[in-house]
């Protein structure tokens, strides 16, 4: 070393001599760590110093002979595991897996404990080299010397296979020695485990279904073949608990699924006696719920359910609109519907899991064959009405309730509402007009729901009916009070309701005359109303009105009251006079009309125990030649007797075809108003645009016939609304 004074440098020079190394050392360290790890491998480990084993690892990498020790470890490792190979393979049936337990068990603990020696040509020499660390190294090589050595590989997949298959066949198996195995290939990594086993797993499994599936669906019927397979999807998942791998479950669930539920599930539908529309018609819940949830599992399954079951509902639908001998009873025909629709509601409820896309299919299916009966509408209608005048009499709140939204659903799946509020409407006028409604409040919730459901111009007309009928009873009282101020009184008891032209289903005023005591009654309203308001007109609509009289049989011993419409009140006071009269006489005498005498005198002398008047001759239609007298030996048990106006066949018909004739002139200004609309918002459109744009406006109340919208069209160019464009004559042009 030398110096100098301050401000000098220091120089180190190195020693001149190095220190020398054995030139046997890698060789001769390396077959002291050879025979350690030999030892290691046969069990005999306890008499080795790990300490001075892993000092000599240390210094082999140290003085840069890292390769020699890495090469000779992957060497001996390869060499030992020859031997292993060797001795498992020797091993048959289930020896052979616990063999195979045992070797690994002891492998993995000696790679363990020869990692711990190397743990320094680990952390420097491999990191380095990018070599593969020690313990993977024994996991690679006992992947490549035992699990795949052919003769292993083969018989290993053979036993495991075999074994799967005693189980599933409900032998006994060694479930431990199975998760053994399947966990030794997940050690050696998700690959091995995937590719040397549950391939092979999978392929097995499904061939075995495909089989018993072809067996279930021979010998069984679909309930017991659905419980079949689903005890065996649930047996695979609690497979996969017990011995394989969590990422197993969905794989060999989709195998199995796919042979058990997917390949046969055409099949299960369709299988005579109990597939799904058997299970429908007998409200089977339990299997069908089993069903849904088994086809739920699988793409394309709730689908074929769906698209069954809506034929179904649809071909039971139709046969129901289309037999006549269930359309003659419209009650009937709509109470039919109602359970229809309860039945499958309940099967989506209770055995498809409220599903909404089951409901939707259920919809789709009453829609289609609801509107191929032309009189679905009047028949909804004359149902709520029968409900309304006596189906709800006693029925507590909930229940009416219940039973108008019911009936709303049905309501929602008309194209043609406008034809329903027409007969609606015509129902509703003779409730009010007869006081025959059954509550109030139910009328009124019926006209809430509507209003809802198609708003505020569907209702307005019915709801003023109402205010008509309110206003009547209260001008009723004022003239009543008026009369008592003016120390007046009527020969007879009067009711009158006002109807405000428009409101009410239009009436053509039919001539009839009256009795004198009941004209001066009218006369005497007239001028006290018309004196309450000035500038109005009143027509009276006799064909509308009722009437209450007491008559006496049998010489005076019987006494009754009698319930009948004007026109048969107007007959049956020309009796007073003349105990006998030709149908001539009444004619003159009433001036009825000639078809409305003739309905009035047929329900007085033809109806069976209300013939309060006799004919002759006998016979079931009334002819101008017969004559008529009083029925003085009528007798009944009743006191109070209500008599109906017989309603011909004929004339019900020609009825429907005028409300049929008043719905499509009522819908032209409809029409036309949403051509307008539209065409003023996109001022040009061509046709087959304002054709999809005015059946999209006016859908919920009709579907509008194109061949009308294309009426109204030229209507509305005739009047210069519209024009064509002179470039294309399919287009249209909004004129302002």
């Amino acid at each position: 070393m030398a110096g100098r004074g301050r401000g000098s440098t220091f120089k180190i020079e190195p020693f001149k001599h190095p220190i020398a190394l054995d030139p046997n050392y890698a060789d001769k360290t390396w077959r002291i760590l050879e025979s350690a790890i030999r030892e290691i491998h046969n069990q005999n480990a306890s008499g080795l110093s790990f300490e001075e084993l892993y000092r000599n690892a240390y210094n082999m990498v140290l003085h840069k002979f890292g390769d020699k020790l890495y090469n000779g470890v992957a060497t001996a490792l390869r060499s030992h595991l020859a031997g292993v190979a060797a001795r498992i393979e020797a091993a048959q049936g289930l020896p052979f897996l616990k063999e195979l337990k045992s070797c690994w068990d002891d492998h993995n603990k000696s790679t363990q404990m020869i990692r711990d020696i190397l743990m320094y040509m680990d952390r420097t020499y491999v990191t380095q080299q990018h070599k593969t660390p020690v313990f993977q190294l024994g996991l690679d090589l006992w992947r490549e010397q035992v699990v795949r050595h052919p003769q292993i590989h083969q018989r290993l997949l053979a036993i495991l296979g075999d074994m799967v298959s005693r189980e599933r066949a409900g032998e006994i198996v060694d479930r431990a020695l199975l998760r053994a195995t399947t966990q030794m290939l997940m050690d050696l990594g998700k690959p091995t485990y995937e590719e040397d086993f549950e391939r092979h797993f999978l392929a097995a499994a499904a061939d075995f279904y495909a089989k018993e599936a072809q067996e279930f669906i021979a010998s069984s019927n679909a309930p017991d073949y659905m419980l079949k397979a689903e005890r065996r999807l649930a047996e695979e998942v609690e497979r996969v608990k017990n011995y394989l791998d969590e990422s197993t479950e969905p794989k060999i669930t989709r195998v199995a699924e796919h042979e058990l539920i997917t390949m046969q599930m055409k099949a299960l539908v369709e299988m005579e006696g109990s597939g799904l529309v058997p299970l429908l018609m007998d409200d089977k819940y339990e299997h069908l719920g089993r069903m849904y949830s088994l086809f739920k599992r699988v793409e394309e399954g709730l689908g074929l359910l769906r698209s069954v079951m809506g034929s179904h509902v649809k071909e039971e639908g139709r046969a129901l609109v289309n037999d006549p001998e269930k359309t003659k009873d419209p009650v009937e025909y709509v109470r039919v519907l109602l359970a229809m629709r309860d039945k499958y509601e309940a099967t989506i409820s209770r055995a498809f899991g409220d599903d909404k896309s089951f409901r939707n299919t259920l919809n789709q299916s009453f829609e289609s064959f609801i509107n191929k009966q032309q009189r679905s509408p009047e028949f909804i209608s004359l149902f709520i009405d029968d409900r309304l005048r006596k189906g709800l009499k006693g029925a507590s709140e909930g229940e009416v309730e219940a039973t108008l939204d019911k009936v709303m659903a049905l309501f929602r799946y008309l194209q043609e509402k406008d034809v329903f509020e027409k007969y609606y409407k015509q129902h509703l006028a003779k409730r009010l007009l007869s006081g025959r409604t059954v509550s109030d409040d139910a009328e009124r919730g019926m006209l809430v729901k509507l209003k809802t459901e198609c708003g505020y111009q569907f209702t307005s007309k019915l709801e003023s009916m109402f205010t008509d009928i309110k206003t009547s009873r209260d001008m009723m009282g004022d003239f009543k009070a008026r009369l008592a101020q003016q120390g007046g009184e009527l020969p007879l008891d009067l009711s009158v309701q006002v109807l405000t032209t428009g409101s009410w289903p239009t009436q053509a005023a039919s001539k009839c005359v009256l009795p004198p005591q009941l004209e001066a009654a009218c006369e005497t309203f007239r001028q006290f109303y018309l004196g309450a308001h000035s500038g109005r007109r009143l027509t009276w609509q006799t064909n509308m009105g009722t009437a209450d009289l007491k008559a006496t049989f049998n010489n005076g011993k019987a006494k009754h009251e009698i319930t009948v419409s004007t026109y048969q009140m107007v007959v049956l006071l020309l009796f007073n006079e003349s105990p006998q009269l030709s149908y001539r006489e009444i004619a003159e005498a009433t001036e009825i009309p000639p078809q409305e005498l003739k309905r009035s005198l047929q329900s007085l002398a033809c109806a069976k125990g209300k013939n309060v008047l006799r004919k002759e001759p006998m016979s079931k239609e009334v002819e101008e030649g017969d004559s008529f007298s009083f029925n003085e030996a009528f007798s009944s048990k009743l006191y109070k007797i209500k008599i109906g106006t017989v309603s011909a066949q004929k004339e019900g018909e020609m009825e429907k075809q005028e409300t049929r004739h008043k719905v499509e002139e009522d819908r032209k200004p409809q029409i036309e108003a949403a051509i307008v609309r539209i065409m003023k918002s996109r001022k040009r459109l061509d046709h087959n645009g304002v054709v999809a744009e005015v059946t999209r406006q006016l859908a919920p109340r009709f579907l509008p016939n194109p061949a009308v919208i294309k009426k109204r069209i030229e209507s509305l160019i005739e009047r210069e609304f519209l024009e064509r464009d002179p470039a294309d004559r399919k287009v249209y042009v909004y004129l302002a």
